[in-house]
């Protein structure tokens, strides 16, 4: 009988993750050599565009060692800080995890960041470099700052995963390393671990089993909600799914039930057999979200589409918060919460690639607590629904702490943007070098909103790319915050209305307003751009009237010429996904800029 290991890879982004697991399926045969092709688990249209993770895939590999059968369940995880809730679900069905290290980089933020999340769910840890071919790799340095940073102190596996080096001692040394799955419980008990919506099966479910087997055609419960269904297929993913008679204790496979609500399923509930009535198993705690916006369909007949389109990325997606909202403006739709702006612009663009659907989405912003006069409190989460000034008796926002990684020569640098975003410096500690590198450490605690927009950009763009961050929350504290709203031809842009503090308001009231200018195609008559908080104008712009062209008519010719000219049209209002303001068109490039600070 075949021994079953789970296995995950944590790394910090750009370290290699993709890449070694296309070399492990390249090394365990799981797909033919005419079908590889690069990032073989990314197989989202928005993955392979920015070249980032952004959803754990799982593949079930078979490998022999010493005349013993293995299965080995390989969980890819992402590794930038938006998409942490992937990585913390990867690990609770892993029972090892492959620490990946880049050669030249070395220990970076996220990479200490998922090594303390595998080291709080026991996860055996086996620390792997990559990139040992490169010229500038420092593997000794790099080895040590395992042991010192980490506290890994195991021989590290040294491979390059873009040339195959090394490939077949690290899966060897996996399953010398990472004890094998034994279950003598016999009661069926397996954690959902993540689902997704299929047009022709229903809701797919991707679950650990921990205990007992589950068969074709039995049933099984949602141990939280007591939904009872019929299994209809079980399977593995190599990666393409692979259907079988029965699941047992080790496998992480699927399930398609005859479930065809995606509201009938949780990430995180335990599956058991219909008759079971023990407790459920351990799960993981739910992510909570640190920015929120509103999203709104572009025309409100699309509601029903947008609605199911949400809770379908939802289901596959559950870091993904959604609520109904209403909007004097913009009308019904939904408030959503994400883990990062990184995260609210993936989504964004999985909903126009996987459901062709166009939104207008408002200014992101965290979740303030609002404590007014009359002692009541309110959480905000949204510049419309913040109370008048005079009834505001105190306000309280989030702070994080932040771990920056760096070499010494941009800490001057580093620091000067800490403070321009209200930061307070709690430590500074000197790594040890690689090569001639000097590395450092800095922790800084900074209000989550000064750091969901632009912190990250302007970190890689000082640093050289060099810099990385991770960060945790640390409470709330006291602040002063306005509301600047931004008027189009003196009419108020609701989606456009944000929370800034006091002191950054101005600026970003001339930023905006600059930004607008540059976005909104000039009209036939003047548009006037103003930032205002109350009544008072902080900053304005005009966009300047357009002198009508009435040479670009087309006269006379074949009658092909205007149809072309329709075509061009209509391939233009389908690309637009503009919302309208009076007489005047806003671009979502403009509320896009605007939100990244470019």
């Amino acid at each position: 009988m075949e021994k079953k290991i789970n296995f995950s890879i944590i790394a910090h982004i750009d370290h290699g993750k993709s890449t070694l697991a296309d070399r492990l399926l390249e090394t365990c045969h799981a797909v033919e050599k005419r079908k590889m092709q690069n990032q073989l688990l990314d197989n989202l249209e928005v993955e392979r565009e920015r070249g980032i993770t952004v959803k754990s895939q799982t593949v079930r590999l078979n490998y022999l060692y010493n005349n013993e059968k293995y299965a080995l369940n390989l969980i890819d995880t992402p590794g930038h800080v938006d998409f942490s809730f992937e990585v913390r679900r990867a690990l609770a069905a892993s029972d090892g995890a492959i620490v990946l290290v880049d050669a030249s980089q070395g220990v970076e933020a996220q990479t200490i960041a998922n090594v303390y999340r595998a080291m709080e769910e026991g996860v055996t840890l086996v620390p792997v470099i990559n990139k040992i071919d490169l010229p500038g790799a420092q593997v000794e340095a790099v080895s040590q700052q395992l042991v010192d940073v980490l506290g890994i102190d195991d021989e590290p596996i040294l491979i390059s995963a873009k040339t195959g080096i090394g490939i077949e001692e690290l899966l060897s040394e996996l399953v010398k390393r990472i004890p094998p799955i034994i279950s003598e419980e016999t009661d069926f008990k397996a954690l959902l671990i993540d689902s997704w919506f299929d047009i022709y099966l229903g809701v797919v479910l991707l679950v650990k089993v921990q205990s007992g087997t589950i068969k074709l055609n039995e049933s099984f419960k949602f141990h939280s909600k007591e939904s009872i269904f019929k299994i209809e297929k079980l399977g593995y993913l190599r990666p393409q799914i692979e259907y079988i008679q029965e699941l047992t204790a080790g496998d992480v496979g699927i399930i398609i039930g005859n479930i065809r609500n995606v509201k009938d399923c949780s990430v995180g509930d335990t599956l058991t057999h219909i008759n079971y009535l023990g407790p459920p198993l351990k799960s993981f705690p739910p992510q909570k979200a640190v920015v929120f916006c509103g999203m709104f369909p572009t025309d409100a007949s699309d509601y029903q589409e947008l609605k199911d389109a949400i809770e379908k990325l939802a289901l596959n997606d559950a870091s993904l918060v959604i609520e109904p909202t209403h909007s004097p403006a913009l009308g019904v739709g939904f408030r959503c919460g994400f883990l990062g702006l990184l995260h609210l612009e993936v989504i964004q663009q999985r909903l126009e690639q996987e459901f062709d659907m166009n939104v207008v989405i408002t200014a992101p912003t965290v979740e303030y607590i609002v404590i007014q006069t009359n002692d009541e409190t309110l959480k905000v989460h949204d510049a419309s629904f913040m109370p008048e000034t005079p009834k505001i008796k105190q306000v309280l926002e989030p702070w994080v702490k932040v771990t920056i990684f760096s070499p010494e020569d941009y800490l001057g640098e580093i620091i000067k943007l800490c403070l321009e975003k209200r930061a307070r410096n709690q430590q500074i500690v000197y790594l040890n070098k690689i090569g001639t590198q000097q590395n450092i450490s800095c922790l800084y605690e900074i209000p989550l909103s000064e750091i969901i927009f632009d912190f990250h950009d302007k970190l890689k763009s000082l640093s050289k790319g060099y810099a990385s961050f991770d960060y945790e929350s640390c409470g709330n504290k006291e602040t002063e915050v306005v509301v600047v709203n931004i008027l189009v031809n003196a009419t108020k842009v609701d989606s456009l209305a944000t929370i800034v503090h006091k002191d950054s308001a101005e600026a970003y009231g001339r930023y905006a307003v600059q930004k607008l200018k540059e976005e909104i195609s000039r009209e036939l008559f003047a548009i006037a751009l103003q930032a205002a908080i109350g009544g008072k104008i902080i900053a304005r712009e005009t966009v300047s009237a357009l002198r009508k062209d009435v040479t670009a008519k087309c006269y006379g010719g074949d009658v092909t010429r205007k149809k072309k000219l329709l075509e061009k049209q209509k391939e233009g209002k389908k690309r637009m996904k503009e919302m309208s303001v009076g007489r005047v068109t806003i671009p979502n490039s403009a509320m896009l800029k605007i939100l990244k600070r470019t």
